[in-house]
């Protein structure tokens, strides 16, 4: 006989032993091999090592090549966009590389960027969010009137139901938001009870944070439409997107509210870090970026795993370093003509996005929720299957793309200098959505990075403001080049997506 542990027949590597001890060879079973033949057998087993790789640079290029050609280009279109917009748009005007108007490019294109970096989430799960511009726009909308008038919990002017209506909204999303364990939707809508039934949301900082946690709470609201009821994203946000232009009228009771006498709202896209913060910005983001990698690759070396050498870790993470300290220079150069009054330093609007883009990138890579969305934009069916609550994940994904608009939307009035009527409609959400597509994020879902956002802002921003340096092009020429862009970007993502399916 043999042992419990050992296993025989056709799922062995062993013939199987005969009642005599003996195998159909004629060899001893495992259970009467002598015991110096088990040094062998451990042996055996020991060549199944683990993956020790050890990628070298040549290694590191020709896995981005093979990468390519098996059809996942990643952000290789946007930047190689980028760049042949830069060089048209540089022949179209010279004032186009001119330091003051790069360095407005992120003023421009801030709100663009937000809003993107919350649709990724969705469209990472084959999802589409088509509200996410009017969300911003009511968010900003109630944040305004909490400071104009002293607080919301006094009520909207014009609409005296209209705060109740707020309020129940907030209760229905957090009491959703129980039920449905996402947890960290429910703690925004708290801070947003908070801050409006204390009258906190009078002071400027507490009602942007307010707008904020009122996006969260529109995002659980469509999770659950979408994820536990069973309506289409797409009838559910274009149903939101046409009732909240009518929310929006009545937050501001009709009228505009401007943004530009209040500093900090104000500062958020016209305002630059100081020369000393702007490098300590770079090197903390490039030169945490390197260091965090140099250790990865160490951890993994002493593990005995597959790792990159220290070569290619240098290599990759050196040209970022270079390149945040090269465009930090230049940025803290002085951009204004007029000697008298200086603009110097890496705009508000530029920072912010990139440091929650770095957030993005660590929920998305770094954390079990992360993979779960991945998982299920990749296979629904699958991921439940293997145990992901796929509701819950399709739930947290609005809420936090809700949150992002409602962000977005900030940027945008401070931008605008105001909270218009028309705040959030548009072309803002199609040069949302264009932005995260152009960047590299997939519509059918499972394949993107927070940084196609940002990639994809820029791209977007570029067009007008190339044209605009132009007086003789007409502007219908933006809406045009968007299109055949977003029409590009698509079509690659299409190509590439059928190439990897044949690979």
């Amino acid at each position: 006989m043999t042992t419990p542990n050992t296993p025989s027949g056709p799922f062995s590597d062993e013939p199987a032993p005969t009642e005599s001890g003996q195998t159909a060879a004629g060899q001893p079973s495992v259970a009467t091999r002598p015991a110096d033949d088990e040094g062998a057998r451990l042996g055996r087993a020991s060549s199944f090592s683990l993956d020790v790789e050890r990628r070298s640079i040549g290694d590191g290029l020709r896995g981005y090549v093979n990468k390519v050609r098996s059809g996942d280009p990643g952000a290789l279109p946007s930047v190689l966009g980028l760049l042949v917009l830069g060089v048209i748009f540089s022949q179209v005007s010279d004032r186009f590389l001119s330091k003051g108007n790069i360095g407005a490019l992120p003023g421009q294109g801030g709100y663009i960027a937000l809003i993107a970096l919350g649709l990724v989430f969705v469209l990472l799960l084959g999802e589409i969010d088509l509200s996410a511009g009017t969300t911003g726009g009511i968010c900003a909308a109630f944040a305004a009137q909490g400071v104009v008038s002293g607080g919301l919990r006094g009520g909207v002017p014009g609409s005296t139901l209209l705060f109740g209506m707020l309020l129940g909204l907030m209760i229905v999303a957090l009491l959703l938001g129980v039920w449905l364990k996402a947890w960290a939707g429910c703690g925004m809508i708290v801070l947003g009870l908070i801050i409006v039934l204390s009258g906190l949301d009078e002071h400027i900082i507490f009602a942007l944070l307010f707008a904020i946690s009122l996006g969260s709470a529109v995002g659980m609201l469509v999770g659950f439409l979408v994820a536990k009821v069973g309506i289409p994203s797409f009838i559910v946000t274009l149903a939101l997107f046409l009732a909240w232009q009518g929310v929006v009228l009545f937050a501001l009771n009709g009228n505009p509210i401007g943004t530009n006498n209040y500093a900090f709202w104000y500062g958020l896209t016209h305002n630059n870090m100081s020369i000393t913060w702007s490098w300590v910005f770079s090197i903390v983001v490039a030169g945490g970026y390197l260091l965090y990698t140099l250790f990865r690759s160490w951890r993994a070396q002493q593990r005995g795993l597959a790792a990159d050498t220290y070569g290619l870790v240098v290599l990759r993470g050196g040209i970022i370093l270079v390149v945040a300290l090269v465009i930090t220079y230049f940025a803290n150069q002085n951009r204004n003509p007029n000697p008298n009054f200086k603009i110097q330093g890496i705009p508000w609007a530029a920072s912010i996005p990139i440091a929650l883009m770095i957030v993005c990138t660590i929920a998305l890579t770094k954390t079990t929720w992360g993979r779960h969305l991945f998982a299920t934009g990749g296979n629904a069916e699958a991921a439940r299957r293997a145990g992901i609550d796929v509701v819950h994940i399709r739930v947290s994904a609005f809420v936090v793309s809700s949150s992002f608009a409602a962000a977005g939307g900030v940027f945008l009035a401070s931008y605008q200098g105001s909270v218009s009527l028309d705040l959030g409609a548009g072309n803002i959400l199609l040069f949302s959505v264009a932005a995260a597509v152009i960047g590299g994020t997939s519509l059918f879902g499972g394949r993107g990075k927070a940084r196609d956002a940002i990639i994809g802002a820029l791209v977007i921003v570029i067009i007008p403001n190339g044209i605009l340096l132009r007086p003789s092009l007409p502007a219908q020429y933006q809406n045009v080049i968007t299109g055949v862009v977003l029409l590009v970007a698509a079509a690659v993502d299409a190509l590439s997506r059928r190439r990897s399916r044949r690979g």
